[in-house]
């Protein structure tokens, strides 16, 4: 292992500028190479590949987004053209290969893997949502953004005495709705690991209004459904001037927090090493606090579980 390369592929999140650093650094530190590819596996397709040194990182850790670009690539997903991207790494004497991302960027990984090359993975995605890990880059912060506007809405609402149905990110999981509904004193949380009553959601409005709020926030998770059908639910039931905001991709950007500068630096350094100890087909991942890895066949056998001890507590504390 002489030269290795590090890409970023789907969505982008807070702390991968982090873990590509420490990919770099740690790398120059073993006495590596290392090569950095722009856009994803689109860009390994084009042979975009550049050389990386301390200097290319400066000044990054502090930055969203990923300054390695990152994209979608349907064609990666075809056979030959997983080998040609084998073939750009071989032509630059590439041994190995660390991607940042989430559940689509491992599988390409995994394909990888499976045709011969070194390939370790270091989850990215502010969703949550990927197995065989406690922890992805990017949700601390993410959460941080959404509980950040969820306390300006809530400023809002309760000036014009209104209720505010808040959309957030997540796709199937409902990890950022649930920590920011709980850390914003949301009345109601809708997430798609537990079964919602409308009835319920008006419920909890009307505790409220008995003992003198007239602001309400309800967090309903993407993978639910969106806000303006929430919306439409409750319209069906109580006379209500609701406000919709979704909060979008506004949850992906800005600077990470010191938690995903953190786990992004130990991510990346700790993939250079799986990577030099030969643990290939890997991904980093972080079990009860600590950093360790798993495979990726491990990784896919799990299911990812919301702390559902989270969501009761959430139940208690808004009634």
């Amino acid at each position: 292992m002489r030269r290795i390369a590090v890409l970023t592929s789907g969505g982008d999140s807070p702390g991968m500028n982090a873990a590509i650093r420490a990919v770099v650094l740690r790398g120059i530190d073993k006495g590596l190479e290392v090569f950095g590819v722009y856009n994803g596996y689109e860009g390994l397709l084009e042979g975009n590949i550049v050389p990386m040194d301390q200097k290319f990182v400066d000044g990054i850790i502090q930055r969203g987004g990923t300054i390695l670009r990152t994209s979608r690539s349907e064609r990666f997903k075809l056979d030959e053209s997983q080998h040609e991207a084998i073939q750009n790494l071989k032509d630059l004497n590439i041994d190995g290969l660390v991607v940042i991302g989430g559940d689509g960027s491992f599988q390409g990984a995994l394909k990888l893997c499976e045709k011969g090359l070194p390939v370790v993975g270091i989850p990215g995605t502010i969703d949550n949502d990927i197995s065989g890990t406690d922890y992805s880059i990017g949700f601390n912060t993410a959460v941080s953004t959404a509980i950040d506007a969820i306390d300006k809405i809530r400023d809002t609402a309760y000036s014009h005495e209104k209720t505010s149905i808040v959309e957030v990110m997540g796709r199937g999981a409902g990890d950022i709705a649930l920590w920011a509904g709980l850390c914003s004193e949301a009345e109601s949380i809708i997430i798609p690991e537990a079964t919602y009553d409308i009835k319920d959601v008006i419920a909890r409005i009307h505790t409220a209004r008995d003992r003198g709020q007239k602001d309400c926030i309800i967090i309903v998770a993407e993978g639910v459904c969106s806000a303006e059908d929430i919306k439409k639910e409750l319209q069906d039931h109580i006379q209500l001037d609701t406000r919709v905001v979704v909060l979008g991709f506004l949850q992906r950007g800005g600077t990470p927090t010191a938690y995903d500068r953190m786990i992004g630096s130990q991510m990346g350094a700790k993939a250079v090493d799986i990577l030099i100890s030969g643990e290939h087909g890997s991904m980093v991942s972080v079990k009860n606090g600590k950093i360790t890895y798993t495979t990726f066949e491990q990784a896919s056998t799990e299911i990812h579980e919301i702390d559902m001890s989270l969501y009761q507590l959430a139940l208690s504390l808004s009634m």
